[in-house]
């Protein structure tokens, strides 16, 4: 979480509902609206406070009040957020106990999100107060930066001035983040050696590429509708910025990693090594699951055995004679499996984007409008895998990001699958789903969570073969290795973080088990490594889904629609699991219930 750059505001300040302190305890003042409207007061207030202080997040929506701002990385900040959640927590929780059962279905669902949402926040701020791992090789200000630039509007003079004002505050939001990471040192709980290793030459690459690169673009492109002083006086100031502030902010920073944080930084790979780790890892597993780290790497191994199992029909549809060992060598090196140049890669990604929103409308009733490009990655492509889903902003369309960087590495067997998770009807048909809900309160309708975001998509690409797509061999075999690594995922990721494996044994893991490249499965064990638990997010959210799906089925028999299923899924936004099959079962009872009464079934309720 991204911590305050403004002074904390008391919540008398920031919240619609009022507070009177004693004794350290929030009791709030007098009810004076009714409890829905509260409700939705506290959301509002709560969610202008996260703008606020997490601009990054607000640009990326298009809030253009907060582009002048960068987020306080300082460890102060650190707290004051977490003080904000607790005393936000307890607001909810006081109106929802005053509230007495008035609330309405829609805004009692929104306050149990909103609980869970907080309640988490305070429970991870408990195990550890700060941001784990805030730069890494995968994550950091070497990517998020130019991302940033790339998602502002530069349509005036003040959204050139918001620029400028950014680039005056990253010397703070540099010493934060070496405040951060010098604090966690100290605590035991600095990121592990291989997690940092690639960090001072990405840092160099993006300072040396400062003149004529993203965060000078701005300068050089300044748009015809100021008047040329202006022009004149804005290009001064922006080179003066770039090399007074930002030049030297992002040198000290890589100066720091690789003096540093480097030589200090642990030999070891997993959560275990730090104290309150396997406490840590347990919370992160919560997120997707009941299941301990032991019984998640059991399943993991029994996804792995069945999958590989299946993948031998779809070998032999390839006419390739030989074992998956051998397979898995021959299609990340034959030349025919590869794209050639750039070009071609992006054209294969659009044709099946093409094929896939044609097919949409087989399995969906609210297939989104909205433009999805297919571009290619900014900066940083190496060390990033084959492709990722970047929602519309202010100034970009939505955009399936693709990775055109070591393209021997890239089988085009691959697209189809990345097609379906990261655009339709994965991640861009369920976000900008969630976004065209505009009865729901802010923080639902750009909520994000990743058993239900991830598994969604994994589910979206096992409907490959229900929306025409997967009919070449080489496609589905890509397919099944999708599914197989996300549950390989599932062993090397507790094996990391619960049972003591080494950084070699799970490459070694992947590597025998999967078809991925090896250079790719570099990636994604250093990403596991610095992201401990995310990993486990796709398969275990997709199992869910299917398994609600597998259930509905039984259950509505006939009266099973599965365009209303989805929407089931769908029509609420993201939520937690459990809130999520709650629904689900409300819209079952439902449809039952119309079915009895000789009625249409219901839409979801949202």
């Amino acid at each position: 979480m991204h911590a305050l750059l403004v002074p904390f505001l008391s919540l008398s300040l920031i919240l619609l509902l009022p507070l009177q302190a004693r004794a350290g305890v929030a009791t709030p003042a007098p009810l004076t609206d009714t409890a829905d409207s509260q409700a939705h007061a506290l959301f509002a207030a709560d969610w202008q406070w996260r703008l606020q202080n997490q601009p990054e997040l607000a640009t990326a929506l298009g809030q253009k009040r907060f582009h002048h701002l960068l987020s306080d990385t300082s460890l102060a900040a650190s707290l004051a957020t977490s003080a904000h959640e607790k005393l936000v927590l307890e607001q909810a929780r006081q109106l929802l106990a005053a509230s007495d059962g008035q609330l309405d279905a829609a805004t009692g669902l929104s306050l149990d999100v909103f609980i869970e949402q907080k309640e988490r926040r305070v429970r991870a701020a408990a195990l550890y107060p700060y941001r784990y791992a805030p730069l890494t090789n995968q994550d950091g200000l070497h990517l998020t930066l130019p991302r940033l630039v790339v998602q502002m509007p530069f349509t005036d003079e003040a959204d050139y001035r918001a620029y400028l004002a950014r680039l005056d505050a990253l010397p703070a939001h540099v010493d934060g983040l070496i405040e951060q990471m010098r604090e966690a040192q100290k605590l035991g709980w600095s990121a592990p050696k291989t997690s940092l290793r690639l960090v001072p030459e990405l840092l160099r690459q993006l300072r040396e590429s400062v003149p004529g690169g993203a965060l000078e673009r701005p300068f050089r492109e300044i748009v015809a509708t100021i008047a040329a002083p202006v022009r004149l006086e804005l290009a001064a100031a922006g080179a003066g910025a770039l090399n007074n502030r930002a030049i030297p902010a992002l040198q000290k920073l890589e100066d720091y990693v690789r003096l540093e944080a480097l030589p200090q930084a642990r030999d070891s790979v997993g959560m275990l090594a730090m104290p309150g780790g396997a406490e840590y890892y347990r919370f992160l597993l919560s997120d997707s699951t009941a299941l301990t780290a032991q019984a998640v790497h059991a399943l993991g191994l029994r996804e792995v055995a069945r999958l590989q199992a299946t993948m031998g029909a779809a070998i032999a549809r390839t006419g390739f004679k030989g074992n998956f060992t051998q397979f898995a060598a021959f299609a990340n090196s034959d030349p025919r499996l590869f794209a050639s140049d750039a070009d071609k890669l992006v054209r294969r990604y659009r044709r099946q984007l093409a094929r896939a929103n044609a097919a949409a409308a087989r399995l969906f009733d609210n297939v989104p409008a909205d433009v999805l490009e297919v571009r290619t990655i900014d900066a940083g492509a190496a060390d990033q895998g084959a492709a990722y889903y970047e929602a519309a902003s202010e100034v970009r369309a939505a955009a399936i990001v693709v990775n055109t960087s070591r393209l021997a590495s890239r089988p085009l067997w691959e697209t189809e699958t990345l097609v379906l998770h990261e655009g339709v009807p994965g991640h861009h048909l369920q976000v900008t789903r969630a976004r065209q809900l505009e009865a729901l309160p802010a923080f639902r309708r750009y909520g994000w969570y990743a058993p239900f975001g991830e598994g969604w998509a994994l589910y979206a690409e096992s409907l490959g073969a229900e929306l025409g797509m997967y009919g070449e061999p080489f496609s589905d075999f890509g397919h099944l290795n999708s599914d197989l690594l996300r549950s390989a995922r599932l062993v090397v990721d507790s094996g990391l973080h619960a049972l003591g494996w080494s950084r070699q044994q799970a490459l070694e893991y992947l590597n025998a088990n999967t078809a991925n490249a090896h250079a790719d499965n570099e990636v994604e064990v250093d990403r596991y490594i610095a992201a401990p638990g995310q990993a486990l997010s796709y398969k275990l959210g997709q199992l869910r889904l299917q398994a609600l799906r597998e259930r509905a089925q039984e259950r509505l028999g006939a009266r099973f629609d599965i365009r209303r299923f989805h929407a089931a899924l769908l029509d609420n936004g993201a939520l937690p699991l459990a809130l999520l099959e709650r629904q689900v079962e409300r819209w079952q009872q439902a449809t039952l219930a119309a079915a009895g009464a000789g009625t249409k079934a219901p839409a979801p309720a949202q």
